[in-house]
């Protein structure tokens, strides 16, 4: 794997912004944009998958610990998927919304577990 110089140059992030994007827009108009509780919510939940990642590069202080940064992030993609099946089921967004808000949120979740095993075994074989 080449070195990443950028954390803005990590696929997982680059998802991630798409992920939060996305969610940002659909929650802008309508009914989902005046229930405060969940529009915060899930927006907090995406913000935080891309800034966990962000975070964890930049401290520069190992693969363990950026290990556990990519965790949250990905326990944070998790939440976003709960909460996408609240707003689906309380008809704030439609299905073809949800399927995409959803699909961004496993790949972004899957991108992350391959790169903390990655770390992992890096760190076993090191």
């Amino acid at each position: 794997m080449a070195t990443v110089q950028r954390f803005e140059d990590l696929e997982a992030w680059k998802k991630a912004r798409v992920l939060s994007k996305r969610v940002y827009e659909v929650t802008r108009e309508g009914a989902v944009a005046r229930d405060f509780g969940y529009r915060d919510q899930i927006r907090r939940a995406a913000l935080s998958v891309m800034l966990n990642i962000a975070e964890g590069f930049e401290r520069e202080s190992g693969d363990k610990d950026f290990r556990l940064f990519l965790s949250t992030a990905k326990g944070s993609a998790g939440e976003v998927r709960g909460a996408l099946y609240v707003g689906l089921d309380c008809g704030y967004l439609t299905q073809t919304e949800f399927d995409e808000l959803s699909g961004l949120a496993v790949e972004t979740s899957r991108m992350l577990s391959r790169f903390i095993s990655y770390l992992t075994r890096s760190l076993n074989s090191g």
